[in-house]
């Protein structure tokens, strides 16, 4: 009605009506063709519901990723430390000492990682009994899992650091790589954010790095939980770089 009202007075001011029977066949004739075109007018709002689909709902857990990242993160850069452990012994002449012995290199590589590694599975056991009582996290869902990945992990970071070792000269230069190796390493593999966060070319291009192989294989097991045979390959992975930086290691070990 108001839209037949206002076009009446528009068309009346242009040009008056020559009597009121024309007036009133315009006022109707605009009334029919408002009514019209309202009628067939499209929506102007449309309210749509996403489908919240269930399988998404344990696509990223803040506090899984929290947990997972900073046990990688905290485990990894104290056993890079193993180069320190290396460099340390090269300064005080100690290393030279002992390989006069009949000690061979292999069996004083063998001591110094399985003491380190030792100490990595106990604070990795810490960190996972805290997250599981305090944070309430299911690490439980496949332990057996859980612990094939860590292992992995573990084996990989400390022969990352025997390789290390071989590399620097001085205490002070395996201490700054650890920390700065370690933490890129971290970053970049996803512990501190979702790897999702990052451009696709830099998710491709961090899969040369363990922490990467690490980072997918925990959440597999507490967010999707996979158990021993959905984080095979992330273990198998783990595995590869720990032989590649022992044999690299083994290979460049000198007592100089």
């Amino acid at each position: 009605m108001g839209v037949a009202n206002a076009s009446l007075a528009e068309a009346e001011r242009l040009r008056p009506f020559g009597s009121e029977t024309e007036r009133q066949a315009y006022f109707e004739a605009s009334l029919a063709q408002a009514q019209e075109l309202v009628g067939t007018a499209p929506p102007r709002v449309e309210v749509t519901q996403p489908v919240i689909v269930e399988e998404e709902s344990s696509a990223y857990d803040p506090t899984a990723q929290a947990s997972a990242g900073q046990l990688i993160t905290w485990v990894f850069v104290p056993l890079l430390g193993t180069s320190e452990l290396f460099a340390f012994e090269r300064a005080r002449g100690t290393l030279r000492r002992l390989l006069t012995t009949p000690t061979r290199s292999t069996t004083f590589l063998l001591g110094a990682i399985t003491g380190q590694l030792g100490q990595s599975i106990v604070q990795m056991t810490i960190l996972v009994a805290f997250a599981a009582v305090v944070m309430h996290l299911t690490w439980s869902r496949s332990l057996l899992a859980l612990a094939v990945v860590l292992l992995a992990f573990a084996l990989a970071a400390v022969a990352f650091g025997t390789m290390l070792g071989t590399f620097i000269k001085t205490e002070g230069q395996a201490s700054g790589l650890s920390i700065m190796l370690g933490m890129a390493m971290a970053l970049l593999g996803g512990c501190w954010y979702p790897i999702e966060l990052f451009p696709p070319f830099v998710q491709t291009a961090v899969k040369v790095l363990p922490t990467t192989w690490a980072m997918q294989g925990m959440l597999d097991i507490v967010l999707r939980g996979q158990g021993l045979t959905g984080v095979l390959p992330e273990a198998l992975v783990l595995l590869g770089f720990a032989t590649l930086f022992f044999v690299v290691g083994v290979w460049r070990f000198r007592w100089e």
